[in-house]
């Protein structure tokens, strides 16, 4: 190519431009995949934002005729019916959450058992001084982790056996109960899943786009939302720890670690029941 003089052009002269109009497209289809993810997400969370939201309204404004535990107990069964019957929630769905509400009250009559948190108001509907209510809280993270599955259309890829996934997650459950008479292998756990794990990724939807990330990355991160959902909870007075029965304080963040454990056990659930259906013949 020849410049208006003659010569040719010198194209280092000139270097080529990224279009300002295709970066900007980028830019808008990025914050809408975000904002779409986001509106997943926050549908996906609409039992554990019922839970919270009852939490405050029951704390500012005492409720007549019935301890505020029992209205939690009430007000938390009003939604489960509603989410089954509103078909935000499958059948199936339901016998999973079930299960959480099962599994997760047994583990909070041991731990008020053991002094590791308590449960101070009065109530009626208390089994071992633990309100009925406090299942509903694990069940939510099986209400999220189930709603979101369906509405991001997760797959996963390089899954484990089965042998070594339902082994894994029995251990990590019952370390939340042998802890208090033996060690604390947590860490220990934690590293057997990073190892476990290494491999498996999680795959999903927005928008018809499809996305990936690190299972173990994952858990990272539903971990310390929880966490953070905790002290919200506290705040409001779901639960007391032990230090904070003069005045509310921050959760330790230690507390993560935890939190972590309970997340990779419910997800373990979840991921094994969805693959155990997926197998299963259809009609």
């Amino acid at each position: 190519m020849r410049s208006k003089r003659g010569g040719l052009a010198n194209e280092h002269n000139h270097p080529k431009q990224y279009p300002e109009k295709t970066l900007k497209a980028h830019m808008m289809r990025a914050l809408r995949q975000l904002f779409r993810f986001g509106w997943e997400q926050a549908l996906s969370c609409i039992f554990p934002v019922v839970i919270f939201a009852s939490l405050a309204l029951t704390k500012i404004i005492p409720l007549p005729l019935l301890p505020r535990y029992d209205w939690l107990f009430i007000i938390c069964l009003f939604m489960q019916w509603g989410m089954v019957r509103s078909r935000l929630e499958t059948w199936d769905e339901l016998k999973v959450i079930t299960l959480f509400h099962l599994v997760g009250l047994a583990l909070e009559i041991f731990k008020v058992h053991m002094g590791s948190w308590s449960y101070p108001e009065k109530g009626y509907v208390k089994i071992f001084g633990v309100p009925l209510y406090s299942g509903f809280m694990y069940a939510s993270v099986a209400s999220y982790l189930c709603q979101a599955w369906r509405r991001l259309k997760v797959e996963l890829v390089k899954w484990p056996s089965f042998v070594v996934v339902l082994p894994l997650a029995a251990a990590i459950y019952l370390n939340f109960f042998t802890h208090h008479f033996w060690i604390d292998v947590r860490w220990w756990l934690s590293g057997l899943v990073l190892i476990v794990f290494w491999r498996t990724w999680v795959i999903y939807e927005v928008n018809g786009a499809r996305y990936r990330m690190p299972l173990a990355l994952s858990f990272v991160l539903i971990g310390f939302f929880i966490w953070i959902a905790e002290n919200i909870a506290t705040f409001f007075g779901a639960w007391e720890y032990p230090d904070q029965t003069d005045a509310w304080s921050p959760v330790h963040l230690g507390k993560v670690s935890s939190w972590l454990l309970l997340v990779i056990v419910s997800f373990l659930i979840v991921a094994t029941l969805k693959q155990v259906k997926g197998k299963m013949p259809k009609g």
